[in-house]
């Protein structure tokens, strides 16, 4: 049946006998003719449907297809539902099937954050308009009292990733019928941290869910390495920089992460005592040590503001707590990533199958505002268009250029950017090809403000470098 869920039937892993939830291809998502979401479906059944001529091509990235001869109301729904794990650079978003407790991903997409950029262009801009006020070249009435920021106010790159992540669950939500959202809402609890209260006495040795937002902090702050040592890809334990025996408090800035060889060696050194022969080191961790606890609290605010903004687009959302995600992750044997985070948020049994592949998400924004180019003194030296769309194309749209003769001759598919002479430049799979007439060119889909590419899901390279993967606090 066009729409089913693929791979219905399979058998839960035993995890006792280390069996591991199968990996499938990232399935198909179904409109009826109408454009309302059908049960997604598998690749081969897509091919079919597309060869058949009862379906057409709605979308290429995500692929999305249309049915020409079937209603919602003619076909079996039986929804999905989605997980989010937000982040500060990065955010995964899974699709999935669920009941009884077993999970089934579908669809995973990990979407790159772009606040960074946009805090660095917003320091820019400011840094301008302060040496232009410096140099007195023109009056001009202060204007602070008139800027008042409303309730629930988030600076431009942190609403950024609410707005992005709230982006792609709606638009997710268009082509696959959502019965659930689950979100972390609290990935780390600062104010607990900071008081101690989770590590009184010997707690950190604890397991499972207890602790764990502290350790998961710590390893972020510590980037997963020994503060002593710089080891990476080892078992870390948490240490006291000062002693307890000797005064040292459980709050977070005393503590961090030491691989097992440097935590028995300083003992209950002072860590003046441990390292006085490399006091460069010293003196990174305790200036790290100190560091507030801002990337924490600047995560939390964006875990909230954006459960109140899927609260009010979805009937149901369901909430838990990185922990939570951590201790899921864990039992049912998956790998660190965004996406297997979000497949493993909230309630859950045991997973079945996982997406083999993961769509990668980077969020370009689309275009810019300004038609100059400012020199380092911040004054305009180079003139823009007026617009941005030349011959039917803008920048970043997905193209497929057929070129018959010439150096260039074939087919090529991917990104354009667009010339005002009509000579454009595509990026595909293979690489950047230049000098391409416009003539040639055949529009796929338009420019929506996001890059994509397709990665095999697992750890990233920097996550096996940081033992992400493998190794977690003992």
């Amino acid at each position: 049946m066009p729409g089913a869920s693929p791979g219905a039937g399979r058998v839960t892993p035993n995890r006792e006998v280390g069996e591991k939830a199968r990996e499938g291809h990232p399935v198909v998502f179904v409109l009826d003719k109408h454009g309302t979401p059908l049960q997604p479906t598998s690749p081969a059944r897509a091919r079919k449907l597309l060869r058949k001529g009862r379906a057409a091509i709605a979308r290429h990235t995500p692929f999305v297809i249309r049915l020409k001869d079937r209603t919602v109301s003619e076909s079996q729904v039986e929804g999905v539902e989605l997980g989010i794990d937000p982040g500060s650079k990065h955010t995964g978003i899974a699709v999935f099937t669920a009941k009884d407790g077993e999970r089934r991903g579908l669809y995973a997409v990990e979407l790159a954050h772009r606040g960074g950029a946009i805090r660095d262009k917003l320091t820019a801009r400011a840094g301008y308009r302060r040496r232009r006020r410096g140099r007195n070249l023109r009056y001009r009435a202060p204007r602070f009292s008139n800027r008042t920021r409303p309730k629930g106010w988030l600076a431009p790159s942190l609403r950024h990733r609410v707005e992005t992540t709230m982006s792609w669950t709606t638009r997710l939500a268009r082509w696959a019928p959502v019965r659930a959202v689950h979100v972390e809402r609290v990935a780390f609890d600062t104010h607990a941290m900071s008081s101690g209260g989770p590590l009184e006495g010997a707690e950190y040795q604890h397991g499972t869910l207890h602790g764990t937002e502290v350790r998961e902090y710590l390893l972020a702050k510590w980037e997963r390495t020994c503060a002593y040592c710089g080891t990476t890809g080892v078992p870390l334990n948490i240490d006291h920089i000062h002693p307890r025996s000797r005064g040292g408090s459980d709050r977070i800035s005393n503590l961090c992460t030491a691989c097992v060889p440097c935590n028995e060696k300083k003992s209950n050194q002072p860590v003046e005592d441990f390292l006085k022969q490399s006091p460069r080191r010293l003196a990174r961790i305790l200036a790290q040590a100190k560091t507030p606890l801002r990337d924490a609290a600047a995560v939390n605010a964006t875990r909230w503001a954006l459960w109140r903004a899927l609260d009010t687009s979805f009937d149901t959302v369901r909430t838990a707590s990185g922990g939570r995600t951590k201790w899921n992750r864990q039992r049912t044997g998956l790998p660190k990533t965004h996406t297997l985070d979000a497949l493993c948020v909230g309630h859950l049994d045991t997973v079945t199958r996982s997406p083999a592949h993961v769509l990668a998400v980077t969020a370009t924004g689309r275009g810019t505002y300004t038609r100059t180019r400012p020199d380092k003194y911040g004054f305009p030296r180079q003139r823009l268009p007026r617009h941005k769309t030349f011959f039917g194309y803008q920048t970043g749209d997905f193209a497929r250029a057929v070129v018959p003769t010439g150096k260039k001759t074939g087919t090529h598919t991917g990104r354009i950017a667009v010339r005002a002479n009509g000579s454009f430049d595509i990026k595909t799979a293979h690489g950047l090809v230049q000098g391409i007439g416009h003539k040639h060119f055949r529009l796929l889909q338009r420019a929506d403000g996001y890059a994509y590419t397709t990665r095999p899901e697992g750890p990233t390279t920097t996550q096996l470098k940081q033992g992400v993967s493998t190794k977690e606090v003992r």
